[in-house]
């Protein structure tokens, strides 16, 4: 394996702006805090990006000799699970279970590590009145109408997070007559009835969002922690307002700050408007689950991500290039054991996780074992094979892991419908233009009788499984 070198890396720093050297403060150790899922709803592809894009930092923190604190939170309690719970009928705490339960079967089918540990927010409220009752003793918080509100204007650099200007800055929280200044945002909620309680000094309520993950980030990293990451909706308010009650604290909390970008379709950000669609488990009947997380995490963590069927099939095929050059070689010269990434390969990881570029020494690793192999140059061909798992691996999804070893009659089917259906859709888009609308419903009624759904967007018509099918 290669030798371990815990120096080079660098990392984007939201907070100034620059790509800095990655010096942890604790020399050998790495310390992460992620925002988890606010557990309201199914996963879609855009809620896991973060999950796969910071799991491949975690792998190449282990890889490079650090020992890894990683957490990861479960925002359970939180204003759209309980108004879509009350809207369902069933219990918030219910709700809330049901849907974390799919975001743990998501994160484990994209082959994410487990957490080193994964808070729920209801299971710290204690740290959280703790949190804010030192606000309050600092002049920084102050109570309501049984509400709490963090006074913006108390901390002279807030917004040196997000870059916004106080005056400029809208907490998103709608009118509270006991606020003192409508930029003051709320780290406890008066108790409203049907709603779930806790008492604290201020009576009964339940936690603002931005006060969970202050308390969770300081029980389990503590005061000063490495690296807090998220996707970037969360750069303002949230993650501004947890750096400000941190610091209000005295807490120095995190050194680093990273954000992934967005899964965007159209140019915009991905949303609950496409139905199941892009849900987890529909995609997941569409491409499998190591071309889904190739697919997620090929592009750089910073950027856009856009969708489209097309870039989700080439992935698809770009990952099965790769595991049938491995399995050729198993085949023609033997057992493919995971041997050293390239230098190129660590040098591109080391400047702010370059993935593309390190996919790239991937493929090009690839083609020249394929011409190794074509040229009885067995033992070339094992290098690069040996090479390519150990890279792969450091991105997660190392074709020939047993985790991913799939390649049997399922997905062989799934590809078999995928072009069928793909056929059909080709044939009704014809309809559509032609305006023989007859036709294009017939098809479309077609495929709802074989248990397929069709749903037109902006990128065109994608399809899934129905629950029937």
């Amino acid at each position: 394996m290669t030798e371990h070198r815990l120096e080079g890396l660098r990392l984007y720093d939201t907070m100034t702006g620059a790509v800095r050297d990655f010096t942890p403060v604790r020399p050998g150790h790495a310390s992460i805090y992620l925002c988890g899922a606010t557990v309201q709803g199914l996963p879609h592809i855009g809620h896991v990006r973060s999950g796969v894009a910071f799991d491949v930092l975690r792998r190449w923190l282990t890889a490079k000799g650090y020992d890894v604190a990683f957490i990861r939170n479960v925002t359970d309690i939180d204003d759209k699970i309980l108004n879509k719970a009350a809207d369902a009928g069933r219990p918030w705490w219910e709700w809330a279970a049901t849907f974390e339960r799919a975001f743990t079967a998501a994160y484990d089918a994209l082959g994410v590590l487990p957490p080193s540990a994964e808070p729920r927010a209801t299971g710290h409220i204690t740290q959280m009145v703790e949190v804010i009752e030192k606000l309050i003793e600092r002049g920084h918080a102050y109570a309501a109408n049984g509400d709490v509100y963090f006074d913006v204007l108390s901390l002279p650099d807030y917004g040196k997070l997000s870059g916004h200007r106080i005056d400029d800055v809208h907490q998103g929280e709608g009118v509270a007559t006991g606020k003192r200044d409508p930029r003051d945002f709320t780290l406890w909620k008066g108790a409203k009835p049907g709603e779930p309680s806790w008492p604290t000094p201020w009576g009964r309520g339940r936690p603002g969002w931005h006060t969970e993950c202050v308390a969770m980030c300081q029980e389990y990293l503590g005061s000063e922690f490495d690296i807090h990451a998220g996707g970037m909706d969360l750069i303002f308010p949230h993650h501004e307002n947890e750096t400000a009650q941190a610091n209000a604290c005295g807490d120095e909390f995190a050194r680093f700050w990273l954000h992934n970008g967005w899964v965007t379709m159209g140019g915009e950000k991905m949303s609950k408007s496409l139905g199941n669609v892009l849900a987890i488990p529909a995609v997941l009947q569409r491409v499998r689950a190591a071309e889904l997380r190739y697919y997620l995490g090929s592009a750089h963590y910073r950027s856009m991500l856009e969708f489209s069927e097309n870039s989700l099939q080439d992935a698809a095929k770009a990952y099965t290039g790769i595991e049938e050059f491995l399995h050729r070689v198993r085949t023609r010269v033997g057992a493919v054991e995971v041997g050293t990434w390239t230098e190129k390969f660590a040098a591109a990881l080391d400047d702010d996780l370059a993935v593309p570029a390190a996919l790239a020494e991937v493929h090009a690793a690839r083609a020249d074992g394929n011409r190794a192999l074509d040229a009885g140059d067995h033992t070339g061909a094992m290098e690069a094979a040996s090479s390519i798992r150990a890279m792969m691996g450091i991105l997660g999804c190392d074709p020939l892991d047993e985790r991913w070893e799939t390649r049997d009659e399922t997905s062989a089917a799934l590809n078999a419908v995928d072009a069928l259906v793909q056929w059909a859709l080709k044939s009704r888009t014809e309809a559509r233009e032609n305006r023989d609308w007859a036709a294009a419903d017939a098809i479309r009624d077609q495929l709802k009788l074989a248990g397929i759904e069709v749903t037109d967007t902006a990128d065109g018509p994608q399809w899934a499984l129905t629950d029937g099918a």
